[in-house]
């Protein structure tokens, strides 16, 4: 197999990783639910192993996703652009929307460890907003060292060396809104009254 088929079923290891353990399940929990050894989910999950549709129903039920979104299919009658997801510096990001010279929205997964790693803050031009979808963030922002729970956002100028990982090993997910340098997010109370003066885009 060639070509865009064989990019479908590389990617369909790395995606039941990344469901597994967002939903804090052991490969030896996972076996034990669905009848199949732990090396089998093991090379599944590495690539080693294509996963048979047996399987992949089973794990659909486990994780309570649809079928389709195992193996990154498009919706059917969708008219919407699906964008692939980029693996970059140990994380998975998934491009939600993008504009040219203007505001990018995607969601971040970063994946369990058997250990926090160590910050390497970075700098670049622009503004963040991010929001906690679950986990435990850890931001480290010049000289302070958050930790985000689900549910927390931060906003934040990307000039400042920052740094994003898992506060404690575990997996994280979040949303993150990125605008250029001087594009703020604009975040409104219950009552519609702004506690950001400025929007995205």
């Amino acid at each position: 197999m060639e070509g865009p088929t064989e990019d479908v079923l590389d990617a369909v290891g790395p995606r039941l990783r990344a469901l597994r353990r967002g939903r804090g399940i052991t490969l030896a929990e996972l076996s034990m639910t669905i009848g199949v050894s732990e090396s089998t989910l093991s090379r599944l999950e590495s690539g080693q192993r294509r996963a048979t549709l047996e399987l992949l129903l089973a794990l659909a039920r486990v994780y309570d996703v649809p079928l389709d979104d195992l193996v990154g299919a498009p919706r059917t009658g969708d008219p919407r652009i699906h964008l692939k997801p980029v693996h970059r510096f140990g994380m998975i990001f998934v491009p939600l929307f993008r504009r040219p010279g203007g505001t990018q929205a995607f969601k971040m997964i970063i994946p369990a460890r058997s250990a926090p790693l160590e910050p390497t803050p970075q700098t670049h031009d622009g503004s963040e907003w991010l929001y906690v979808l679950s986990g435990r963030l850890r931001l480290v922002l010049g000289e302070q060292d958050l930790t985000l729970p689900a549910g927390e956002a931060a906003e934040f100028d990307t000039s400042s060396p920052h740094w994003l990982g898992s506060a404690d090993g575990g997996a994280v997910e979040l949303l993150v809104l990125y605008g250029p340098q001087g594009v703020r997010a604009h975040v409104r109370s219950d009552l519609g009254r702004s506690s950001r003066t400025g929007t995205w885009g």
